[in-house]
Parts: C-alpha cells; sequence; structure tokens
C-alpha cells in the first residue's frame, strides 16, 4: 500500500521558545533554522514578527538564509500582525504566514471576550487579507479540542472559502485522548467542504504526556502535517517531540502508511544545540536522543545486542547521528559485555584467568553505578602485574 508524505512544521523557535527560560539570541536562532533547513524539515515556523523588534529581525534573517524549508511567521487574526509578517518574510524563498484564533467557548469568552460570531467573521477577514500576500496560508484554530464542533465545522469551511491551503487543530493545553482525537479529525474531515483540497495539520501539547501519542493517532485520521519541536521544548510541559514523531514515521511506516523527507541523521546535532541553547537538558531516558537511548547495562541485553544489534534497537544510531551503542559496564553486566570490552583492547584471556577478573569486576560493581574502561584495564594489569 502507498505511503503518504506527511508534511514536518516545526516551531522550537517559536512555540519552543516561549517555554520560560528558553530565549534563545538571534545567532542561536540561526543555527538551529540552518540545522533544520539541512535536516530538509518542511516548514520552520520561525517567529512572531509583531511580538518586538528582536522577533521580527529574528525571523527577517532566517527567512533570507533558508534553502529548502519553508519559512513561517504567526500572527493572530489581526491585520497588524499580518502586515507584519509579510514584511519579515519578504526575503523568504518560500513563505507561509500563520494565523489564529482561539475557538473555545472559554478563550472567546474569557480571553477575547468576543462573540462566537465575531470570531467567525475574524476567520474570514484574516485568511482573506492574509491571502493578498502571499500564496500559503495556514490557518489554526487555538484550543480547538475543546471547541464545539459544529462552530469548529463553521471556523474550518470559512478558513478554506477564504484561500486557507492548510488548516491546523491545536490541542492547546495537551486536553484530549488519542482514541478522542482520531475520531474529531476524523468527523471534520467528513463534515467540512472543501477540506480535500487542503492539508490537515495538528499541533499538539504535552499536558497528560500524549502529544507523540495525539499527533500519530492523527496521521491515522488523515492529518498530514505535524507541528512540532526538538526536544519536545515549549509552554508547559511542552509539544509533540519533532524526533520522536518522525522516527516513529521511519521506524514503523507500514503501520502508519506514511513518511516524511526528514534527514533523520541531523537529530543528534539539533537536539544538542536546541539544548545548549536553551539550557533545557535532555534526560538520559529521552527517546531517540537520550544518551541511554542506544546504552545497555543488563547483561541479558548486552549479550543480545552483542549477538544482534535488533534484539534491542529498533532504531539504528547512525540514522539519528548518534554513533554506536555503547554497552555500559556495570553491576548489571555480564561476561559477555566483559569479554567483549577486554578483547577491543587486546586481552583474551583464558577461561581461569577471565573468570578472576570477572569476580573482581562484580565485587566493584557492587559498589559503584558505572565502571569505567581504565577501570576494567586496571582489573587486568592488577592480575598480570601479581603473576
Amino acid at each position: 500500500m502507498a505511503r503518504e508524505r506527511v508534511h514536518i512544521f516545526d516551531t522550537t523557535l517559536r512555540d519552543g521558545e516561549q517555554a520560560p527560560g528558553a530565549a534563545m539570541t538571534r545567532e542561536q536562532k540561526l543555527h538551529v533554522a540552518r540545522l533544520l533547513d539541512r535536516m530538509k524539515v518542511d516548514i520552520i515556523e520561525a517567529g512572531f514578527p509583531v511580538s518586538s523588534a528582536g522577533a521580527f529581525n529574528a525571523v527577517h534573517t532566517i527567512a533570507e538564509q533558508m534553502e529548502h524549508s519553508t519559512v513561517a511567521a504567526l500572527s493572530r487574526a489581526v491585520r497588524e500582525d499580518i502586515d507584519a509578517s509579510v514584511q519579515a518574510l519578504k526575503p523568504a524563498r518560500q513563505a507561509r504566514i500563520h494565523t489564529f484564533i482561539s475557538t473555545s467557548p472559554l478563550h472567546m469568552h474569557y480571553k477575547l471576550q468576543l462573540t462566537p460570531e465575531q470570531v467567525y467573521e475574524r476567520v474570514i477577514d484574516s485568511v482573506t487579507y492574509a491571502r493578498r500576500f502571499c500564496d500559503d496560508v495556514e490557518w489554526s484554530c487555538e484550543d480547538g479540542t475543546r471547541s464545539d464542533r459544529d462552530f469548529l465545522c463553521r471556523c474550518f469551511e470559512a478558513a478554506i472559502a477564504a484561500g486557507a491551503n492548510t488548516v491546523n487543530i491545536a490541542d492547546t493545553v495537551g486536553f484530549i485522548t488519542p482514541e478522542e482525537f482520531f475520531e474529531l479529525i476524523t468527523n471534520l474531515r467528513n463534515r467540512v467542504p472543501g477540506m480535500e483540497k487542503v492539508r490537515f495539520s495538528v499541533h499538539c501539547h504535552d499536558d497528560l504526556g500524549m502529544a507523540v501519542a495525539n499527533s500519530l493517532s492523527a496521521v491515522h485520521a488523515g492529518a498530514r502535517q505535524i507541528e512540532c519541536t526538538i526536544n519536545g521544548v515549549g509552554e508547559r510541559a511542552g509539544n509533540a517531540s519533532l524526533e520522536e514523531v518522525v522516527m516513529a514515521l521511519k521506524v514503523r511506516s507500514e503501520a502508519y502508511r506514511a513518511h516524511t523527507m526528514v534527514d533523520t541523521s541531523v537529530l543528534t546535532e539539533l537536539s544538542k544545540s536546541v539544548s545548549e541553547y536553551t539550557g533545557f537538558a535532555v534526560p538520559p531516558n529521552k527517546a531517540v536522543v537520550g544518551l541511554n537511548a542506544f546504552a545497555h547495562e543488563s547483561g541479558i541485553h548486552q549479550h543480545g545486542v552483542i549477538m544482534h544489534r535488533n534484539t534491542y534497537e529498533i532504531i539504528d544510531p547512525a540514522d539519528v547521528g548518534g554513533g554506536e551503542s555503547s554497552l555500559v559496564m556495570g553491576r548489571h553486566s555480564g561476561r559477555h559485555a566483559l569479554q567483549l570490552k577486554l578483547r577491543q583492547y587486546g586481552h583474551d584471556l583464558g577461561d581461569n584467568a577471565f573468570e578472576d577478573v570477572y569476580r573482581r569486576f562484580k565485587q566493584i560493581a557492587d559498589s559503584r553505578k558505572a565502571i569505567s574502561d581504565e577501570d576494567i584495564l586496571s582489573l587486568v594489569t592488577n592480575r598480570v602485574g601479581s603473576n
């Protein structure tokens, strides 16, 4: 069965940077954008130009230098915002204006203080106005997953009729579940006239830890754009993690009947850069890019990986630019890993000699979290010296 392309929309430089304490300099943003462009991410949301002079300049600089990726700028459903985005995106080879407005009763009443009809009119006006300046316009409903479905359908239909090429539903507070999201997207795609002519997109947050699962459920339901960030950085608990989404679609491509055009070999480098610039450390157990993602200490797992990597790894570390798998020597390690370590350093011990080294290795391992290669070699050196 044919696999359809899923477009990857990276918003590390906009939504990701909104995480408290994650602000980056213009030079740092440009470096991240260059890596994203090298990775051939489809769309880079470079920022929110109207928010500050610094944000405007960063979007403008990134727009000048991207070779592969479309550069997007965020705008509220306000003409002033759209004007700022137009100016910031002028140098871009490929530009997108991304305009949004809240559609949930809670947001409309308390945040916007607008009636549903006023919001509906702003959807039409913002998309129509943006299309005067840009052929590529995306419309998003903020807090879409807590919105009334009939009203959502009206807004989606209006955005499409006004000229939006991509329509996006945001799970802004990470509220929905994968099963509910599948049903909601299916319902919208079936009910909204013109939906077959545009790309359906999703933007998921991780407040309940389901941003990636919701994004992938959306692919099953027919979404063909996922909005995500490197390392999952973003407001509160963050966004869907780009590296997890992309690798899930790569490793389980047949299950999702979908693929991306992303060069995954850049993922580890990007993850490290974003971590360094934002000051947000990547947890060791983070999927795909964590320090322990391809590390093995358990003797059973080490033996399996030694015999065949796929026994305990479903991703080749080289596919994400992560180097090689590592055997971490510690209290859970077994004979096979220790023998391999010794042979790598030119020590092929006989059975009795090896058992002596292994016994002393286990004694040391019980008192330490990990044992270095130097520690292991010293066990052999000390034994040789005592003979």
